[in-house]
């Protein structure tokens, strides 16, 4: 059994956000129909590197555990196909532009209406109104747009795009915790409601600590390439070998990391016994603690100072993250037949963990009964 047994859901989303929206949905047992145009998913398209059917890895990553539908919306035949899967459903996920459902009859209010049990899920890029409503919504504009570039990248430098869809990713996760809000509350008044999660919205929620210190200090956030704004070291730092991140986060941290490069005077000095006075005199620390860590293997070091509770890490590359032992450990890389892989959910429940039953691209026309929704 599965968290989401017996939920089902219509995925009429594409691109990212809603999308993985459905995926996270479906990785914890809901029965999701991925409703495509016939031209399939944009991200289809998105690569390569593409499988042996030309589909992208892109839409691999976020369609599992889903089965597809082709469905031409623009015509009447496949509006009514889709409300019949709505008659069926408990939830609803969709992109669309604002408007282009309302015009098809099928917007909240005119859904609530023939099934007010419904929770329908938009994501959207601003919203429906206010200066920017109905606009469209793209990750790397909105990490523009909200902030995100301007605090990404070196000092000094250039204004830096985080290099990962985090906006889009946020906004999905967002869209499923909000569905979730939704049924939960669904249990108590038994009607659904209207979720929506916009990436502008999303793009701002992500400006922690950045806003937080405008909003007290007043100073204007800037870059400060790897290192943390309010403390220190909390950066990446040059070893004998590779380089290495250390999150030093208090002062019996900094002591023990002190100690291990046998250095405990460094912990003593004035500029550096707190984490305040780290954080302002970094300048000064970074190149005291690059010259002790020169005579150190990087990697080798991380395993020892982590293990005596220093948090720190190798800088590892994608194909290092995704080989790791505790990567292994965790279960977070899943494989199905057919030579699917992809990334696990990373939310473990006890006695419901999350399940990968369907690949990418499994067919479906209907919703499976319910007490056979969790059997693929």
């Amino acid at each position: 059994m599965s968290a989401l047994d017996g939920i089902r859901v219509v995925d009429a989303s594409r691109i990212l956000g809603g999308p993985f929206c459905g995926q996270v949905l479906g990785d914890h047992g809901a029965d999701v129909l991925k409703v495509e145009p016939p031209q399939g998913d944009d991200t289809r398209a998105w690569g390569p590197p593409f499988d042996a059917r030309g589909v992208a890895s892109y839409y691999h990553g976020l369609n599992r555990n889903k089965r597809v539908l082709t469905l031409d919306l623009g015509g009447e035949g496949g509006r009514q196909r889709l409300l019949e899967l709505l008659a069926e459903a408990d939830v609803f996920v969709e992109n669309f532009k604002t408007g282009t459902l309302e015009r098809w009859g099928l917007g909240w209010e005119q859904l609530s209406q023939r099934f007010p049990r419904l929770v329908h899920c938009r994501v959207s890029g601003f919203g429906a109104d206010g200066p920017l409503g109905g606009l469209p919504g793209y990750d790397a504009a909105l990490q523009a747009m909200c902030g995100l570039m301007s605090v990404n990248g070196e000092a000094g430098g250039a204004p830096l795009r985080v290099g990962l869809p985090v906006v889009d990713l946020v906004t999905g996760l967002n869209a499923a915790l909000g569905v979730l809000l939704a049924l939960q509350e669904r249990e108590r008044s038994g009607r659904g409601q209207f979720v929506e999660s916009a990436l502008f919205d999303n793009g701002l929620s992500l400006l922690h600590p950045h806003a937080a210190n405008w909003f007290l200090g007043g100073g204007r956030p800037g870059r400060s390439g790897n290192a943390h704004p309010n403390i220190y070291p909390y950066d990446v730092l040059r070893t004998g070998t590779a380089p290495v991140f250390f999150a030093v986060g208090n002062d019996k941290q900094f002591r023990q990391l002190c100690a291990e490069l046998a250095a405990p005077a460094l912990a003593e000095d004035a500029r550096f016994a707190s984490a305040g006075a780290r954080s302002v005199h970094r300048a000064e620390l970074k190149p005291a603690l690059e010259a002790l860590l020169a005579a150190h293997d990087g990697p080798a070091l991380a395993e020892r100072l982590i293990a005596l509770g220093v948090p720190c890490a190798a800088v590892l590359d994608v194909p290092e993250a995704l080989d790791h032992p505790h990567t292994r450990h965790r279960g977070m890389v899943v494989e199905l037949p057919g030579g699917y892989r992809g990334i696990a959910s990373p939310v473990k429940l006890s006695r419901t963990p999350a399940s990968y039953r369907l690949p990418p691209l499994s067919e479906g026309q209907a919703f499976l009964p319910r007490e056979a929704a969790n059997d693929g």
